[in-house]
């Protein structure tokens, strides 16, 4: 048989997520943001301490969180306790508040000499780069996690994104409230995000005794 005839031989392709969690990521725990902090609270940690604290508190998709201008939150000498933001995503704003812990180390970090006359309010320490990059974002949450012990392919930059809404939806089953605090469109996509399945619909109705 002549050679132009045999099927041609091609190397096993590995699937890029092979030894990966795939899906969600996981939110983080009350007690996972209470470690973070603690160690951000460092001194010399005050980009990191207020980039953590504005993460969960906006809820922000990465690629809003990094593109953050200090006069988003920040006005008449003093941070905001709300603030909002046109999405990238979805060209559509979206309001959060910002909680008495994140403003202060926000406060701490827009009055730091490295933040003198600069627009953005996580420079990029790469040069040519306005800010952060979510590549960039995404290195700072992974560090965030090892440093707990945490399996850092469970969690990623939605964790973050995730962590508030979570306890949200978890005390008080506001799904509602959660969807406009994501900022989503349609309430399937913030049942889909959190993960809201029959177990959590039959829990919420045996708490209901009439």
């Amino acid at each position: 048989m002549s050679m132009d005839l045999l099927p041609a031989v091609r190397p096993a392709r590995v699937n890029w997520n092979k030894g990966r969690i795939v899906g969600q990521k996981r939110p983080l725990l009350p007690r996972h943001v209470w470690s973070i902090r603690v160690r951000l609270e460092m001194p010399g940690n005050d980009r990191d301490f207020a980039l953590f604290n504005m993460a969960i508190d906006s809820k922000l998709r990465g690629c809003d969180l990094v593109a953050l201008r200090v006069r988003d939150v920040f006005s008449a000498g003093h941070v905001k306790e709300r603030a909002s933001m046109i999405q990238s995503k979805t060209r559509k704003p979206v309001r959060f508040e910002i909680t008495d812990t994140t403003r202060q180390s926000l406060d701490r970090w827009i009055r730091n000499p490295e933040m003198i006359g600069l627009e953005f309010l996580w420079p990029s320490r790469i040069h040519g780069s306005a800010h952060l990059s979510t590549r960039q974002y995404a290195r700072i949450v992974r560090g965030w996690i090892m440093s707990l012990g945490l399996e850092p392919s469970a969690y990623g930059t939605h964790s973050m994104r995730r962590t508030k809404v979570a306890q949200i939806y978890k005390k008080t089953g506001n799904l509602r409230a959660v969807q406009l605090l994501l900022g989503h469109t349609k309430m399937d996509s913030t049942v889909r995000y959190l993960g809201v399945d029959i177990e959590d619909a039959l829990t919420l109705s045996e708490a209901i005794d009439l």
